[in-house]
């Protein structure tokens, strides 16, 4: 895994949408456990990597609470542990592909987006709470951490 050049380990997740809800929603059911998965990943010094149609997705969500609101943009944009990668136009037609081979699956042009993201940036763990990453099939999904993982690394 190594380090980049601020000693940072080099461990990525991708952070969906629906984690940061949960995360900064105290009402949402899994906000404790949306918490307790931040705390942990900061406290093993992963970077959660998002796309800016992440952000969007999750701003939205907050767009009624200014006070929420700025909490999410301070997450995403001034959080040393948040890398925004911008995906390019071929990772957005590659996207528009999956979606057009796999039309069964319910997983909205943003997911495909990520999905595509993560391939390109060899990510294998994705945060989140929704149904449409599991989808997919390709990456591992944190939606909880046992005990034992939590507590004796």
């Amino acid at each position: 895994m190594g380090a980049d050049s601020s000693g940072r380990n080099m461990r990525r997740v991708f952070a969906d949408s629906a984690f940061w809800i949960a995360r900064r929603d105290l009402d949402d059911p899994r906000h404790d456990l949306a918490a307790e998965i931040a705390q942990w990943l900061v406290l093993h010094r992963y970077t959660l990597v998002a796309t800016p149609f992440i952000f969007a997705e999750t701003h939205a969500y907050f767009s009624g609470n200014s006070e929420l609101k700025e909490f999410i943009i301070d997450d995403f944009w001034e959080n040393p542990s948040v890398q925004i990668d911008q995906p390019t136009h071929r990772d957005q037609m590659d996207a528009i592909a999956l979606l057009r081979r796999f039309p069964d699956k319910t997983y909205p042009f943003a997911d495909a987006v990520s999905f595509v993201v993560m391939k390109r940036l060899q990510i294998d763990q994705v945060v989140t709470f929704d149904r449409q990453s599991p989808q997919f099939g390709e990456f591992a999904v944190i939606h909880h951490i046992p005990a034992y993982e939590f507590y004796n690394v």
